[in-house]
């Protein structure tokens, strides 16, 4: 696998996104990306193919270093995660295509269907070449941590006081499954529309905090 088509990450479920922002601020963190509204849309065959393969495709608005005024895009294809790791490990396309509405017009063509949306504000910083993604989400706040290796990313959040032992290599969607399915909620996408008034907690998805040490 081409290392630069590599995606190497693991989540963190927090309570408290901005004592963990002031964390990283304290290390001298660069902001990477202003928070920012994200949709995403994923795509699959008629047969669910590529979900049965653990297989991703994705097109998401807006694209990196682009504002959702903009047409472009965020087109990506992810493989299966890597079994028997610590982390997240799988292989990861990306392409910024011109035009959002044209790129999911040439999905269609294709004979792939939209199949779930899901939503998302998100914040980017980055420590020591490491990208920290700060999530708010239907299902609540998480930190993505995103790096070269495992070493490097445990070290990024051991200097956030993240306890390492309540990380996630699940990605949205898998624990979104979790919580329809603990909550026998029949909701198709994860939006805060669609997930308004229903009260998700760490244990939802198997889960437990790793920002409790802050307080």
């Amino acid at each position: 696998m081409n290392p630069k088509e590599q995606e190497i990450e693991v989540k963190f479920y927090v309570r408290d996104l901005a004592k963990v922002e002031q964390h990283l601020q304290k290390a001298n963190a660069s902001l990477k990306q202003k928070r920012m509204f994200e949709t995403n849309l994923r795509f699959d065959t008629a047969d669910t193919a590529l979900g049965r393969q653990r297989r991703v495709l994705r097109l998401r608005r807006p694209a990196p270093g682009f504002t959702s005024d903009d047409p472009q895009g965020l087109l990506t294809y992810k493989g299966p995660t890597q079994s028997g790791q610590a982390i997240s490990i799988r292989q990861e396309i990306e392409v910024v295509v011109s035009d959002f509405e044209t790129a999911y017009h040439l999905l269609e063509a294709l004979g792939y269907q939209l199949v779930v949306m899901y939503e998302k504000w998100r914040t980017v910083y980055v420590l020591d070449s490491v990208d920290i993604d700060l999530d708010q989400t239907p299902l609540g706040n998480f930190i993505e941590v995103e790096g070269p290796n495992t070493a490097k990313i445990q070290e990024v959040a051991q200097k956030l006081d993240l306890d390492w032992e309540a990380r996630s290599g699940e990605s949205y969607m898998a624990l979104f499954n979790r919580v329809r399915l603990a909550k026998e909620l029949t909701v198709q996408n994860l939006s805060f529309s669609e997930l308004s008034g229903v009260e998700v907690g760490p244990q939802d998805m198997g889960l437990r905090s790793a920002d409790d040490r802050y307080v």
